[in-house]
């Protein structure tokens, strides 16, 4: 049975850095997917780049950009989730590998904007794949039956547990 785990935690909480520790720490395993991390000029957050677990990158949301669709104060390319995102999660689904692992940080709003992810989503979800994505810890319409599943562990990140919890998972990964 594959493993599905959706690490939750509230803003800020460390859940980009979970994520992106427990992708070093993988020997064993192919990962695709991507991570999500903010852009900061001044000290203030404007934007957030998202880059995929083979080094590509691009601006995904930031205050310069007219939108829409907008997620706050931030408008979102859309084109950046299909262009960057979209393949590693639909070669995974579509040729599920043995070892293969998907990471997917986040199942946020401004992701979810796009309707092709979303898709892509619930097919990760569906087949044989492992996988481990970051979701908010508010209810959301897209994110709570996936929270609800019974082949999905819900993991709390908490200031407490996030720097052990990347080894924790890594080991549990590697054995399988």
């Amino acid at each position: 049975m594959p493993t599905k785990i959706l690490l939750e935690g509230r803003p800020g909480v460390g859940k980009t850095t979970v994520v992106r520790r427990l992708a070093t720490l993988l020997h064993t395993r192919e990962v695709v997917g991507f991570t999500t991390e903010e852009v900061r000029q001044g000290g203030a957050r404007v934007g957030f780049v998202l880059e995929t677990t083979t080094g590509h990158r691009a601006v995904l949301a930031h205050v310069d950009f007219p939108g829409p669709p907008k997620v706050g104060r931030y408008g979102v390319d859309l084109g950046v989730m299909d262009r960057l995102a979209m393949p590693g999660l639909l070669a995974a689904s579509a040729e599920p590998v043995p070892g293969r692992l998907v990471l997917i940080d986040e199942l946020g709003r401004m992701e979810l904007y796009s309707a092709s992810f979303s898709k892509a989503v619930r097919c990760v979800f569906e087949t044989g794949i492992d996988v481990v994505a970051t979701v908010h810890a508010h209810s959301d319409p897209f994110t709570d039956p996936l929270k609800r599943r019974t082949d999905v562990e819900l993991v709390v990140v908490t200031r407490a547990n996030r720097d052990t919890l990347p080894g924790r998972l890594a080991a549990r990964l590697e054995r399988r």
